[in-house]
């Protein structure tokens, strides 16, 4: 067996031997320019063209990360980046359910808690108790209802939230009010006091964080964006929080990364910027995650988290 890796910041060598170790049997190797040997397996974050484009025999391919939208964007700039045919495979959970839980719960918590107002009262020098947030008027609306969006609600059940979830095609989880289809965003976006967006980025997806659904929140609610930044229209949001209907954003994914100096985002007294650190790919849980893939498929089985093209995800 034959297994291709290319990441263009990941240490390969952590990689290449920690597959090895696994699958002692096989040649692992970092594929450079002009390798052109057979593989078997690719392992990959935005592969060059040449690296994949004529490698049909391949039996899988394997991305580095739980979002596939980059590579798919590569196969739509340039066709042939991804052999047809072969099956698509992301990471699904390798310890990034437990970072977004932990991230996201910190953010809720932040606003549930109003310590972002306090912060601010803070540096006026301003000794002013607010009135509590309470839980029955603080219902919490994911966007996404994948293995990162019901990770997240099911923490927030715990805390004895609210909590609903909205994904494009119908999903159940117990304790969760749950919407799909563009028909019941607005029923789903209605009653939402904080919003999470965990949703893939896909073309039906993009800018689905605008004015008209800021509009069906409750008055003063709270954003967090951990999905993608492209699902974000920034201009509604900025008008959104001069108005008041969005209290406070947290951000941390953006259109363009790093986010420019000069952006507003920046400098906004009611924005929270953090630089895409929501949920990092773990190697050695990804690595695992990856080998007992690559054992389904050698078994004749369907590997966990195969990607269909067509949706983008």
């Amino acid at each position: 067996m034959n297994i291709l890796f290319f990441h263009p910041t990941f240490d390969s060598k952590q990689w290449i031997d920690g597959i090895q170790r696994r699958l002692p049997h096989a040649n692992v190797r970092a594929w450079h320019r002009g390798d052109n040997q057979p593989a078997d397996y690719a392992l990959v974050w935005h592969p060059p063209h040449e690296m994949l484009a004529s490698r049909d025999t391949l039996k899988g391919i394997f991305v580095l990360g739980a979002g596939v939208d980059a590579i798919l964007t590569q196969e739509q700039r340039n066709p042939g980046t991804l052999p047809a045919g072969v099956p698509l495979i992301r990471l699904e959970d390798t310890g990034m359910a437990l970072q977004m839980q932990e991230y996201a719960l910190a953010s809720v918590l932040r606003y549930f808690r109003r310590l972002d107002e306090y912060q601010l009262f803070q540096q006026q020098k301003q000794w002013r108790p607010l009135a509590a947030h309470q839980h029955s008027q603080f219902t919490v609306g994911i966007l996404g209802a994948g293995v990162l969006g019901s990770a997240v609600a099911e923490k927030l059940i715990d805390l004895k939230f609210k909590v609903r979830s909205w994904s494009r095609s119908p999903k159940s989880q117990p304790g969760v009010e749950s919407f799909h289809g563009n028909d019941q965003l607005h029923d789903f976006a209605k009653e939402c006091k904080l919003l999470i967006n965990l949703l893939p980025n896909t073309p039906q997806t993009a800018g689905i964080l605008n004015k008209k659904l800021f509009a069906q929140l409750s008055q003063h609610a709270y954003l967090i964006n951990l999905g993608r930044g492209m699902h974000l229209v920034d201009g509604d949001l900025l008008r959104a929080l001069d108005s008041g209907q969005i209290a406070a954003a947290t951000l941390d994914v953006f259109n363009d990364e790093p986010l420019q100096r000069m952006h507003p985002f920046w400098s906004h007294p009611r924005v929270t910027v953090t630089p895409h650190i929501g949920a990092d790919t773990l190697p050695e849980e990804a690595i695992e995650s990856i080998v007992a893939n690559i054992q389904a498929i050698e078994d004749g089985k369907t590997p966990a988290g195969l990607v269909d093209r067509a949706r983008g995800y």
